[in-house]
């Protein structure tokens, strides 16, 4: 009994350091100047200890619009194309489609960054760029291998019922695959979450701004405050995403049983 308790007690453990993280977080997002006395013993006297130059709450939500758009373009195209070339008539490209998404990972941002300023500018846009490039390569790797085990049973079965190649892959072989696809997307979103930051050196609004100000003063307090908060929410995006790939695992584990 008293070893079930503690396993018990240690279980709770994450979700109570979680709840209490996210709390810490959004209190100092909607009001930092609470953490003034965190965060003071990192800079000397007379010198601003909360960034205040934009809002925290803001720069957050931009930063999240931003991860948000590169991924679900990158999402539509890297599908779509994992889907095309796992189809019998178009495997032959498969190599080829692996060379593109590919290409997207051999640039470093900053590399990419200072490609597409010149043609589209300082803003948000040259980011967005860097993001969806790099944003490709887990998706469509994901997507290939949720497909690739859909069983041959399950397709026959689809045939056998007269389904029709695209009903069979929207109603069968995509369901199937959703989790593992899942898998590819919160790995593309964390990944982006990071490097979304140097955005800011393109004049993006992203949290980048906090940490690059903190650099340029030789601010520790403002560098901190940048990365914690795109850590955290880091940690708080891949708990909800894996949260719903279980959800969706389980729905179809349920949907299974019933069958």
């Amino acid at each position: 009994m008293m070893r079930s308790a503690t396993a018990s007690g240690k279980k709770r453990w994450p979700y109570v350091l979680r709840i209490v993280g996210f709390l810490l977080l959004a209190g100092f997002l909607i009001q930092p100047q609470w953490f003034e006395p965190v965060f003071r013993p990192l800079v000397p006297a007379n010198v601003p200890v909360i960034y205040s130059q934009a809002s925290l709450l803001m720069l957050t939500v931009q930063h999240l619009r931003t991860v948000l758009i590169a991924t679900t373009l990158a999402s539509i195209l890297a599908i779509t194309l994992a889907i095309i070339v796992t189809r019998p008539s178009c495997r032959e490209f498969l190599p080829l489609s692996r060379l593109v998404v590919n290409t997207g990972q051999t640039f470093p941002p900053v590399a990419v960054l200072a490609l597409a300023v010149p043609m589209l500018g300082f803003g948000e846009t040259p980011t967005l760029v860097a993001l969806f490039l790099y944003a490709l390569l887990p998706i469509f790797e994901s997507t290939l291998t949720g497909l690739a085990n859909v069983p041959d049973v399950t397709r026959d079965a689809a045939r056998g019922t007269g389904m029709t190649p695209w009903q069979s892959l929207t109603r069968v072989e995509l369901p199937l695959a959703l989790p593992v696809i899942l898998s590819g997307v919160r790995i593309s979103v964390v990944i982006s979450l990071a490097t979304a930051t140097i955005g800011s050196t393109v004049a993006a609004k992203t949290l980048g701004e906090v940490i690059i100000a903190g650099l340029q003063s030789s601010n520790m307090a403002f560098i901190l405050q940048g990365g914690l908060v795109v850590g955290l929410l880091a940690v708080f995006v891949y708990d909800g995403l894996l949260a719903l790939e279980n959800m969706v695992a389980r729905w179809q584990n349920l949907s299974v049983s019933r069958g």
